[in-house]
């Protein structure tokens, strides 16, 4: 079986910790709790007919008192950043540690814009958001409560992963 280690990353309280919960048990709990440190889920999936273990870190959140940590990217298939639709400041700062991770790594990356059964708090469109110099291979607007599209976005990067894959298999 194939293994992939999948990052997820972000400023505190975007929901990263809600969006795993919700793609490995499909639950949603209310009640918010810090992680500290890394926590790491494991899901077995099935995408074009291969067997997928995900190993899911979910890293504590990067704040003005808790700084980027780039060792946990180490070993990485991908990550996603995850951004809350209703702090603006928190889209900016997702860039930031996207900018920051692409220091280190190039691996795909996916940008989350979750809590999408909230209010919006920034005017931006998707393409403001997603243009050419922040360089996300997929952008998905995802609810950790509901379960929009969050399967899907696990889904959809495992597959660019075994994709990418292939293509470094064939480039040798």
């Amino acid at each position: 079986m194939i293994q992939k280690k999948i990052c997820l990353l972000g400023a505190s309280s975007v929901g990263k910790t809600s969006l795993i919960k919700q793609f490995v048990e499909g639950i949603f709990n209310e009640k918010y709790l810090t992680t500290i440190g890394v926590k790491i889920d494991k899901k077995k999936v099935s995408v074009e007919n291969e067997q997928v273990q995900l190993l899911i870190w979910d890293i504590e959140g990067n704040d003005r008192y808790n700084a980027f940590q780039e060792r946990y990217l180490r070993g990485a298939a991908g990550y996603i950043i995850v951004v809350d639709q209703t702090r603006a400041a928190s889209l900016s700062e997702g860039l930031d540690i996207h900018a920051l991770a692409r220091q280190v790594t190039q691996c795909p990356a996916v940008l989350a814009i979750n809590k999408n059964d909230l209010d919006q708090a920034w005017n931006l469109n998707d393409s403001e958001i997603i243009d050419d110099k922040n360089q996300f291979d997929l952008h998905f607007s995802t609810s950790a409560k509901t379960g929009e599209r969050v399967d899907e976005m696990f889904e959809a990067l495992t597959k660019l992963l075994l994709r990418s894959e292939s293509n470094d298999l064939t480039s040798e």
